[in-house]
């Protein structure tokens, strides 16, 4: 590799360096500079960030930093930076921080005045994301499902009524068990993609309400290898059908009453919901508003 001119990298700086998820033509040009010239790498896995730096003929030092030894080497990392160093922090794949190591050092350094400058580049979760065909203005990133069915059927229960787009990561080997979590707490037709080995030569997207998706993933042990990111739709409320007659006893009680105590009353004469009055009215005063 040609050799970068040193000037272009910061002293005292960490920077955060997202490596590829698969395909190592995802690699950066700035990536590849901020790699080839800092003084010291900071990986999850030195070996397997080794083999990376082998394949683009970068020659660096190494420092460990992964999820058991993260807040006494950040310690470390910090009096380096202090001294004058820059350092790259790499994961094993995707973006740091992104359910990899490096929060703490992170912190640190924010503490300390360190400067920081993150690099954009591969993250699986968004890259899924983007292709899922759900909406992606406003999500949830919610990484790693608990491991055993109690805690994950919580934390999906504390999910169930989000209307955000939920982005989850999965393992092969609980895949199955999520999904069929996912059909006892959301209900069987939320609609969830299941993004496969993104990047990579086995890459596959596939979305369908998730009771199907299920039985589509049983059909085949393929479908369940790899790295996963499941991308799952909002909670939306099933719009309420109110009759005409509560509908006009609720605008007959706005004209004299406040609005929640007017459909509390509507509520009561005709057995329907309050809150789904209550929302009902609001969408029509925005409506006037508008008009």
């Amino acid at each position: 590799m040609k050799q970068h001119d040193r000037t272009e990298i910061s002293a005292s700086t960490l920077y955060i360096v997202p490596t590829p998820i698969g395909n190592l033509g995802d690699i950066t040009q700035r990536a590849l500079l901020v790699l080839a010239s800092v003084d010291l790498i900071a990986a999850e896995d030195t070996r397997h960030t080794g083999l990376l730096l082998q394949q683009f003929a970068i020659n660096a030092r190494l420092f460990a930093l992964h999820d058991h030894n993260e807040q006494q080497k950040a310690e470390q990392l910090l009096i380096k930076l202090q001294e004058g160093q820059s350092i790259a922090l790499v994961s094993d794949a995707g973006t740091p921080l992104i359910n990899d190591p490096g929060y703490h050092l992170v912190r640190r350094c924010r503490e300390a005045g360190i400067r920081v400058v993150p690099l954009p580049g591969p993250c699986a979760a968004i890259a899924a994301l983007s292709a899922a065909g759900l909406p992606s203005d406003r999500f949830c990133y919610e990484g790693f499902l608990p491991a055993k069915t109690k805690g994950r059927c919580d934390a999906l229960r504390a999910v169930a009524e989000e209307p955000r787009t939920l982005i989850f990561y999965e393992s092969t080997h609980r895949l199955l068990d999520s999904l069929q979590d996912m059909v006892s707490e959301l209900g069987g037709d939320r609609y969830v993609v299941l993004a496969r080995e993104i990047t990579k030569t086995w890459e596959s997207i596939h979305g369908a309400p998730v009771a199907e998706l299920l039985a589509w993933v049983r059909e085949d042990e393929n479908r369940r290898k790899g790295e996963m990111v499941l991308i799952v739709e909002g909670f939306h409320p099933q719009e309420e059908n109110l009759p005409g007659e509560a509908l006009r006893t609720l605008s007959l009680l706005q004209k004299e009453l406040p609005l929640k105590k007017a459909a509390a009353l509507t509520a009561e004469i005709h057995g329907v919901k309050k809150n789904a009055l209550y929302k009902y009215a609001l969408e029509q005063q925005e409506g006037d508003k508008q008009d």
